[in-house]
């Protein structure tokens, strides 16, 4: 008697399979606009740093001599103003972004809380975004009558003191008083406290993108977890610190990973300029090549040093 031959196992995808394609395939076209536009122009730009160019715009082509690390070298020991502008835009960004992150934070609950007008409210926070684009920012920078206001105010403030001025004077007085380590300390806050305060518009701002990124994980916590928490007798407290802070925390890496880079390659940024400078209007492409990826290597490593601690305390849920 012959035995019946069992069916051959079809392979069933898993879940996981499934997403993973899902995932390559919405990455697909990045990969190929990639490959076609990016890949071989950051190819060229990495020989440029090692090369000194010579441009021939007549014949529109350039010929290179090879000049090992000189352009480096310049960039780093005979430029006087990189190293300088490029450490100047480093405090900057760690002074701004953890501003940043709160005030962007705050609103974000806020504006996930139910009240009249919650569209337009969003809406108008989300206006720096388009403020901030490069055109309007070139126009505020450029405009000779929004510089002459900006002068005739300057010059106001600068003969009378306002209140906040007048604040940070006695603050800063009786802080002295106290000497000391801690009186130091407490100086250097309140000093840090006031300039976040100056900086008020700035961080405004540079807070849109990050506003919605952080509505968008509010909405996305369940609201039956809520429930359940308030139904074991959880406080608003509670459920903020135990249930919407630890499942907003991957939000919160995002954040900081997209403020950092936002801040570092605004168009406004002094070692911005000094590239395009270099490689648009002096036809210097070896060494603006080498300033460009030098200050690429920079925030490559700050972003990597900060996604390496926020990530210890990060809480992935499924």
């Amino acid at each position: 008697m012959d035995q019946a031959v069992p069916k051959k196992k079809r392979n069933k995808m898993t879940m996981a399979g499934r997403n993973a394609i899902s995932g390559y395939l919405f990455i697909a076209p990045f990969i190929v606009g990639f490959l076609a536009f990016m890949a071989y122009p950051i190819y060229q730009s990495i020989r440029f740093v090692f090369s000194n160019v010579t441009p021939d715009p007549l014949a529109q082509r350039f010929t290179m001599e090879w000049v090992g690390i000189a352009n480096l070298r310049h960039a780093l020991v005979v430029n006087p103003d990189f190293v300088r502008y490029s450490t100047e835009e480093l405090l900057r960004m760690a002074a701004l972004v953890l501003p940043i992150l709160i005030f962007s934070f705050f609103i974000a609950v806020l504006l996930n809380s139910k009240f009249r007008g919650r569209g337009f409210v969003r809406a108008v926070f989300f206006l720096p975004v388009i403020l901030a684009s490069g055109v309007l920012v070139n126009l505020e920078t450029s405009n000779s009558l929004l510089e002459l206001v900006a002068d005739q105010i300057n010059e106001q403030n600068a003969l009378r003191a306002n209140v906040t001025g007048v604040l940070e004077n006695i603050l800063s007085g009786v802080v002295g008083t106290a000497g000391g380590t801690a009186g130091g300390a407490m100086g250097d806050v309140i000093a840090y406290l006031f300039d976040v305060i100056n900086q008020l518009y700035t961080i405004a701002m540079a807070s849109g993108i990050q506003i919605l990124i952080f509505l968008a994980g509010l909405q996305a916590i369940s609201p039956s977890i809520f429930e359940a928490s308030s139904i074991e007798g959880a406080t608003a407290w509670e459920n903020f610190w135990k249930i919407t802070f630890p499942m907003l925390s991957p939000m919160i890496l995002v954040v900081v990973v997209y403020s950092v880079v936002d801040f570092m390659v605004r168009t406004d940024s002094p070692v911005m300029e000094m590239i395009q400078i270099a490689i648009n209007r002096t036809l210097d492409y070896g060494r603006g090549s080498a300033m460009a990826w030098l200050y690429f290597l920079v925030i490559a490593a700050i972003l990597g040093f900060v996604s390496f601690i926020i990530s210890r305390v990060v809480y992935y849920y499924d």
